[in-house]
């Protein structure tokens, strides 16, 4: 029980970690926003350029991020042993004008334990967050109290809503849950199972797409973007990588 109230205070912290930046990104070209540019990254440095890490309160153990060669690109490798933390860029990007997020990414394995509808099985070998910006015309009253208050506490106001896409270890792709500590953070499945254990996987998601059919209205700024590989709730190992992340104009067919 003291671990799951960790774990819920993790999503909060979480949430309270991506504060928006005070300028938006610009297109590296008309069409795309290099969010995640690891493969132009030098082997040697700590961390990606603009990604910093995530750390949990109460959560010692921390996945382990670092800069390696997968063939002839540089990616993101992650280790996870009964830990938790990831890497976070903060940002600002419209939605309606660049809704197409893609990204790369291959695991090594996936968690025996993991259920994507129970507090002890939210774990991933990997996944991809991106958060909203607060938009009070989006609240009633006793939600945009519980904000002021939140901005009080901290500072800043924390994001409204955040997409959570995932590798999941048995339920279907497509599903769409609610996290289980936190409603305000949907859950979409987009692997499952072992068939592509050790394939780089490429992944394209219509983001304003994926925000109204679960939200039931249109997002608001995109206000950050994390990646995260985490076991501390099922105590298990996991090993993911991460390629490059970019916003794109356009429309896509999701599953």
């Amino acid at each position: 029980m003291k671990k799951l109230g960790f774990h819920a205070a993790r999503i909060w912290i979480f949430v309270f970690s991506l504060l928006i930046s005070q300028q938006s990104l610009q297109a590296a070209s008309d069409d795309r926003i290099a969010v995640g540019n690891f493969s132009k990254a030098s082997l040697g440095i700590e961390l990606p350029e603009e990604w910093k890490p995530l750390n949990f309160q109460n959560i010692e153990k921390r996945t382990r991020y670092s800069l390696v060669k997968d063939g002839d690109t540089v990616v993101v490798k992650a280790v996870s042993e009964a830990s938790a933390s990831g890497l976070i860029r903060e940002l600002k990007i419209d939605p309606k004008e660049f809704p197409i997020l893609q990204w790369r990414w291959k695991v090594g394995n996936i968690l025996k334990k993991g259920n994507v509808k129970l507090k002890e099985g939210d774990d991933y070998p990997a996944r991809i967050y991106i958060t909203f910006e607060y938009d009070p015309k989006k609240l009633n009253f006793f939600e945009k109290t519980k904000y002021n208050t939140y901005r009080i506490l901290y500072g800043q106001y924390p994001p409204l809503r955040a997409i959570n896409y995932i590798w999941e270890s048995t339920a279907p792709k497509g599903t769409a849950v609610p996290n289980p500590y936190a409603s305000r953070v949907l859950m979409i499945v987009v692997e499952s199972g072992p068939e592509k254990i050790s394939q780089w996987v490429s992944e394209e998601r219509n983001i304003f797409e994926d925000y109204r059919k679960v939200f039931g209205e249109d997002p608001p700024m995109i206000s950050g973007v994390a990646i995260m590989t985490d076991t501390d709730n099922t105590g298990e190992s996991a090993t993911a990588y991460y390629g490059d992340i970019s916003f794109r104009k356009g429309g896509s067919k999701n599953d």
